[in-house]
């Protein structure tokens, strides 16, 4: 079950040691929520293509700075997560998306892939569980009234 909820996102930006301000993505024309929704359509349309299971988006807008939708799935072994992380990178490239920073592509057990906008984390079945980050992201907001 997918469902989506539209925030408006704003762009960051990395600082340098230097001074100079750099765009921490690449930046595009589209509002930044309809960006971040292209951005995941392409992003779970890439998946279905790499027989990616067990996809779930979650909406982090509003959450966390590092984007506004975190999607993990699962890959069947090592070279399917491999070949799904490559498959999405490429998908994304082509689309004019630029290249997203890529981690774990070595072990094939865990890979991140971070757009700017979404944020995938690809593993193996035994891996997602043993974490269980789905569940963290998951949860919901909690009342400023009710923290103590």
């Amino acid at each position: 079950m997918l469902v989506l909820f539209i925030r408006k996102g704003k762009t960051l930006t990395t600082a340098h040691a230097k001074g100079y301000a750099i765009s921490a993505i690449p930046r595009s024309t589209e509002p930044s929520d309809e960006a971040a929704v292209r951005a995941l359509k392409l992003v779970l349309e890439s998946l279905e293509d790499s027989k990616a299971e067990d996809i779930v988006t979650i909406n982090i807008a509003g959450k966390s700075a590092l984007g506004d939708f975190m999607v993990v799935v699962s890959g069947r072994s090592n070279r399917h997560v491999m070949a799904i992380a490559d498959h999405l990178t490429t998908d994304l490239k082509d689309e004019g998306l630029g290249t997203p920073r890529v981690e774990g592509l070595e072990g094939g057990d865990w890979v991140l892939i971070d757009t700017g906008d979404v944020i995938v984390h690809i593993f193996r079945p035994e891996i997602r569980e043993f974490y269980n980050i789905e569940k963290m992201w998951a949860a919901p907001d909690v009342e400023e009234s009710t923290l103590h």
